[in-house]
């Protein structure tokens, strides 16, 4: 699987947890049944999940006349995952996860979304 696959999979089953308040594992198989397993996908999941609470906290610290908690959960699920991909994978340039998120925002997110998106992980890096 192709990585901006991997990312929309990993967007998909993010969204489910924080949406349906389901575990890690039905929320991956949820979204790879026809695509198989992706080592990229789980990591990129399981790394979201797990430093959760440190992402959530350093968005929040770059966030500009809003507040975390107002952020709409796709927004909310896209910047985490960059802040992941950012902060943790080294493998993946700031530059590149920036753009992924961006493009994800497009087409999951408002109009505006891909904008903000952009804006406040580029003050992130």
């Amino acid at each position: 699987m192709k990585r901006r696959l991997a990312r929309e999979k990993a967007f998909q089953a993010l969204f489910q947890m924080d949406s349906n308040d389901i575990n890690m594992e039905e929320a991956i198989q949820h979204v790879v049944e026809e695509s198989g397993n992706d080592v990229f996908l789980n990591q990129l999941v399981e790394g979201v999940v797990e430093y959760k609470s440190e992402i959530d906290h350093w968005i929040e610290e770059n966030l500009e006349h809003w507040t975390f908690a107002r952020l709409a959960r796709v927004e909310k699920t896209l910047l985490r995952m960059a802040a992941y991909e950012i902060k943790f994978n080294e493998e993946v340039p700031s530059q590149v996860a920036i753009n992924e998120a961006v493009e994800l925002a497009k087409i999951f997110g408002e109009d505006q979304s891909g904008k903000f998106i952009n804006g406040v992980l580029s003050k992130m890096v």
